[in-house]
């Protein structure tokens, strides 16, 4: 028998949009639980800086961030349950259901903060070497590579940039390889990399396929322009070439765009009753932890409105 348990609000997902509704709705004195895949913290604990954050002394790790937000929810009451992997939920009810593996959940209002998770690398190989040689975090396996010869980074975005040079710290030589002839990254960023000297890119290739037997040994690539197929031998690649909505469990019951992203209005409501949603899982332009605070603000007090609504009925 699966174990019973009721609150006012869950939250499925337990980064920075899901911790900011927690802390709203916590302080509005209604019983919230947090339901997390993983552990709390989301992609923000994983990030090696956060330096764009208001209020913060300018630059400071993913993890410390997260960690100030995980306890200040708890403080105000926020139950955390981690590491339970979501089997089924019902969100078509006027009490929803989340099912774990060990626990049925019920609540009259469920937030949706599960976030994003990283693309995998389209080559041939990938699986073969994912997590062996093949990465989608430096903060966490980056200091495996410590006096490697070559790592690659593959992708031209502001993640792939930082990240980049942050394993320049490790790596001795480290190579960008982009799709395109110019960096998608800030200028900030672009600047950064332009300036270290052990950090080199090629331009206009993509990887195809990825070299070695027990140890991955180097990728090759593809030159988008000329067709041409050339080798580079690496210790290690990371990859950065955009995300994916993690949307799958609920995918048939919520109204999500052509990109698969929920769909919502300003008040962060789907098209359920009682459902919202916050953060990168949600349907919009700029994806940064500021952003995701913001959506789980709103929809913290906007769950906190339709249950008052619900009650005078």
């Amino acid at each position: 028998m699966k174990e019973k348990v009721g609150a006012d609000v869950l939250i499925l997902g337990g980064g920075p949009a899901g911790l900011t509704a927690a802390t709203y709705a916590s302080r509005a004195k209604l019983k919230v639980i947090v339901v997390e895949e993983g552990l709390a913290g989301g992609q923000a604990a994983t990030t090696y800086h956060i330096a764009n954050y208001p209020g913060t002394p300018g630059v400071l790790s993913g993890k410390e961030l997260m960690n100030n937000m995980i306890d200040q929810a708890k403080g105000f009451g926020t139950e955390i349950h981690d590491l339970k992997e979501v089997v089924s939920l019902d969100l078509q009810r006027e009490v929803k259901r989340i099912i774990t593996e060990d626990v049925e959940y019920e609540a009259p209002v469920v937030i949706l903060a599960t976030g994003a998770e990283s693309r995998r690398l389209p080559a041939e190989g990938e699986a073969d070497f994912r997590g062996n040689g093949i990465h989608y975090c430096a903060t966490c396996d980056g200091a495996m590579y410590q006096d490697a010869e070559e790592v690659i980074v593959v992708g031209g975005g502001n993640s792939a940039v930082e990240e980049a040079v942050y394993l320049t710290k490790f790596a001795k030589h480290v190579t960008i390889i982009h799709q395109f002839d110019h960096y998608q990254a800030s200028k900030t960023a672009q600047e950064e990399a332009f300036a270290n000297q052990k950090l080199s890119v090629i331009w206009d290739s993509e990887v195809r396929s990825i070299v070695g037997e027990k140890h991955l040994t180097g990728v090759v690539i593809e030159n988008v322009k000329t067709h041409e197929m050339s080798t580079v031998e690496a210790n290690g690649v990371f990859v950065y070439i955009g995300m994916q909505p993690r949307t799958t469990i609920f995918a048939e019951q919520i109204k999500l765009n052509q990109w698969g992203y929920v769909e919502a209005d300003d008040e962060m409501r789907t098209n359920l009753a009682g459902v919202f949603v916050a953060g990168d899982v949600r349907s919009k332009t700029v994806r940064q932890v500021a952003t995701a605070v913001g959506d789980g603000a709103v929809a913290a007090v906007n769950a906190e409105r339709y249950l008052a609504s619900q009650k005078q009925r």
